[in-house]
């Protein structure tokens, strides 16, 4: 049973988790579980009769899916839940599942991200972007929020828009620009010769991305509504460089490290 703490807040006692066995689903099961959390796990093939048992008692249903089965999904979680309880998901892209979500379910609806992976660095400050479904759905997020930082993570509230532009550069563009980078550069014969320390490193930190979760950066692109409109941005920068213009180009780069100069 949800407890009311403020009119628009109710704490989340409970929680199912839909695609418990994979590495996001898992973690944040585990992690739930740990924080005092009542969690019930799903995975497919999904048991009809448990969900009919669980859910309906559940505060909180997230859903850790691929975005290509986001409906399949829907049809067969929605049912069994209970009027009040919370619908979410972790997805890289929140435009089209939040739609999706939004016209499964009438009742709240809130998409988070959490911008790590099941392995966090420890010098990384994991946080997790939450973005409500309806206007109304502002005091579900705060539940979500408050969910998120007894896990142990920061969250922030962001819209659908700001999530998904920042995501075509983070994700999309960051993948496109490096796999298209390391295909030009083997096209030069004996390259492997002349590597150098840094374009080591640079190697190194591309391996996974590039060989083993290609397949997953392809489908967060493909669902990104602004994947192309950052390819775009980012041809006409290298339009600069094309021009010569690297003093410009290194002045606006170095404002990732602006703290570091203060």
């Amino acid at each position: 049973m949800v407890a009311n703490m403020e009119s628009d807040f109710s704490r989340i006692h409970s929680i199912a988790v839909i695609g418990s066995r994979g590495q996001m689903g898992g973690f944040l099961a585990l992690k739930a579980e740990r924080a005092g959390i009542l969690v019930h796990r799903f995975d497919q093939p999904l048991d009809e009769k448990e969900m009919a048992r669980l859910l309906p008692g559940t505060d909180f249903v997230l859903l850790c899916i691929p975005v290509t089965v986001m409906d399949e999904v829907l049809t067969k979680v929605v049912p069994h839940m209970k009027k009040g309880s919370i619908l979410s998901d972790v997805g890289s892209v929140k435009g089209r599942p939040l739609q999706q979500m939004v016209r499964a379910y009438d009742g709240p609806v809130v998409g988070t991200h959490p911008l790590f992976g099941s392995t966090i660095p420890v010098d990384f400050d994991p946080t997790v972007a939450l973005v409500a479904g309806r206007e109304e759905d502002s005091g579900a997020l705060e539940s979500v929020k408050d969910f998120y930082e007894r896990l142990g993570f920061g969250a922030f509230a962001s819209t659908e828009e700001e999530h998904d532009r920042a995501m075509a550069m983070i994700q999309s563009l960051n993948f496109s620009s490096t796999i298209a980078f390391l295909a030009c550069a083997r096209e030069l014969p004996n390259i492997e010769k002349y590597v150098t320390p840094s374009f080591k490193r640079r190697l190194e930190s591309a391996q996974k991305m590039v060989t083993q979760d290609s397949d997953l950066f392809v489908t967060i692109s493909d669902a990104n509504q602004y994947s192309l409109e950052a390819i775009r941005l980012f041809r006409s920068f290298l339009s600069l460089a094309a021009s010569g213009d690297m003093d410009l180009l290194s002045e606006r780069a170095s404002w990732w490290w602006r703290d570091n100069h203060t």
